[in-house]
């Protein structure tokens, strides 16, 4: 094992040349030997996090020669059917090299021609994904047992589903609201999606259940993007109890106050902070899955930036977010049930996405890693399709094109008070449902985390994904 310099013990940096000095800094001669290829799993994947970060510095300062050297280096080591870390440094090298080719435009359109994105392809992935982890099946249960427990007694109910592409949940919420001992109400579901196709077979699928359990209901669909939703397409009307679910979807808001920050923030790749290892890593033997090694080590790896830092100011220029907030806040909704990543994606510096992504995603190979075998198709179509795809916006993208602008709950409960929304605490039954389901499926590693009065789905004791209510705050 290679011995690292421990913060504070040496003030000089070390680079993963000087960790393992077998490493060409020349592409063509001296690349990797053979037996590189024999390493042991967690040789190999320290060796491709230093490499990873190398080339993420590399590229965060312009250096394209270096990180070219470094993309060759990761290039012997990933691989997209390997295990954990082989896979995590594929999707992050193709990220890297996108955001490369993305400095000549020409190049990068030739090679990256625009195709227009097959809906079922789309729906496919997000379906495997809901099949595969548990995180939306409990993401769902815990919303349904909310609006239940707030819709108590209500005649009239309506939800507006802001990424209405799943019908499971609301089958779900009709099962369960076909049980109330005072029979089910109206419902009515607003469902919003930018695709045609998928709010029409929503509707398809959730009328003919409706219809099956002999609950009065109504769809009433609004295809649009999120950000030019017009909220008068909502009909909410006098006598209704009003509900919101939104599941990993306010985030993308965030996208459309980019400008603005960028005016009032420099920009993160002359962040000096980005420019040198603050702290080498140190592996540690007794850890049992790379989401724990990378919590506890690689987090800290890179300091971050003074603009990134958890601050009023930091929400208040989100106008965005906080007008789209104000104007769901107008509709006074009985409550609001919100699913977001449990994560900054958001960093001002590339270096500090890259770190907190690596930690993120980690742990989410490492649920597939325990549970599907790796020659499993439907594993590879959410790892490349779904997961990969989130990587490369959150690393290749800037301005409104990154929408996956991931922040911890921490955040988002600051925002909703600034919005005037006040937190509801998630009952007790909704977190009993949610080990229940665990429990029915056999899904082990994961756990369900009270924090504030939300709930935190994580694997083992890493949070990924936050559940919160929220209410009408007069």
């Amino acid at each position: 094992m290679v011995e690292m310099v421990q913060e504070g013990r040496s003030s000089s940096v070390t680079s993963p040349h000087q960790l393992f000095p077998w490493m060409s800094l020349s592409p063509g001669i001296g690349s990797p030997h053979p037996w590189l290829r024999e390493l042991k799993s967690e040789e190999r994947g320290l060796c491709l996090i230093h490499l990873l970060l190398a080339c993420a510095n590399h590229v965060a300062v312009g250096s394209v020669e270096n990180a070219n050297i470094s993309l060759e280096h990761i290039s012997h080591l990933a691989s997209p059917d390997g295990d954990t870390m082989q896979r995590i440094a594929s999707y992050f090298t193709a990220a890297l090299a996108d955001r490369i080719l993305k400095g000549w435009p020409g190049l990068h359109k030739a090679l990256n021609p625009k195709q227009e994105s097959l809906i079922s392809e789309e729906i496919l992935v997000q379906r495997l994904f809901f099949e595969l982890c548990p995180f939306l099946k409990l993401s769902y249960v815990i919303t349904n047992e909310a609006i239940i427990e707030a819709m108590a007694g209500e005649k009239m109910v309506h939800i507006i589903d802001l990424n209405s592409c799943e019908p499971a949940q609301w089958i779900n919420l009709l099962q369960t609201l076909r049980a109330r001992p005072e029979g089910p109400p109206h419902l009515r579901i607003t469902g919003i999606h930018e695709q045609k196709e998928v709010l029409e077979k929503m509707a398809l699928r959730l009328t003919e259940e409706a219809e099956k359990l002999d609950i009065p209901f109504q769809f009433n669909p609004i295809v649009s993007k999120l950000e030019n939703l017009d909220l008068e397409k909502l009909r909410v009307k006098t006598g209704e109890a009003l509900a919101v679910s939104s599941v990993l979807q306010l985030h993308a808001l965030l996208a459309m106050d980019d400008e603005m920050h960028k005016r009032n923030s420099p920009s993160g790749s002359n962040n000096p902070s980005s420019n040198h290892f603050q702290r080498v890593l140190r592996m540690n033997q007794n850890r049992h899955t790379l989401g724990e090694w990378l919590e506890k080590d690689l987090v800290n790896v890179y300091s971050s930036s003074p603009d990134s830092a958890f601050s009023p100011l930091s929400l208040s220029t989100s106008p965005k977010m906080g007008s789209f907030l104000n104007a769901l806040r107008s509709l006074s909704p009985k409550l609001m049930v919100i699913t977001e990543q449990e994560s900054n994606h958001n960093g001002f510096t590339l270096m500090e996405r890259v770190t907190k992504a690596l930690n993120f995603y980690a742990a989410l190979f490492d649920c597939l890693e325990s549970t599907v075998s790796r020659a499993s198709l439907e594993r590879h179509k959410v790892e490349k399709m779904l997961f990969g795809e989130e990587i490369k916006n959150i690393i290749a993208c800037e301005g409104t094109e990154r929408k996956e602008r991931h922040e911890k709950l921490e955040k988002w409960i600051l925002r909703l008070e600034l919005a005037g929304f006040g937190s509801i605490p998630l009952s007790y039954h909704g977190r009993l449902q949610a080990n229940r389901l665990l429990q029915s499926y056999g899904y082990d590693g994961y756990k369900i985390k009270e924090e504030n009065g939300c709930l935190l789905i994580c694997w083992q004791d890493r949070p990924l994904f936050s559940v919160s209510a929220w209410r009408f705050s007069r």
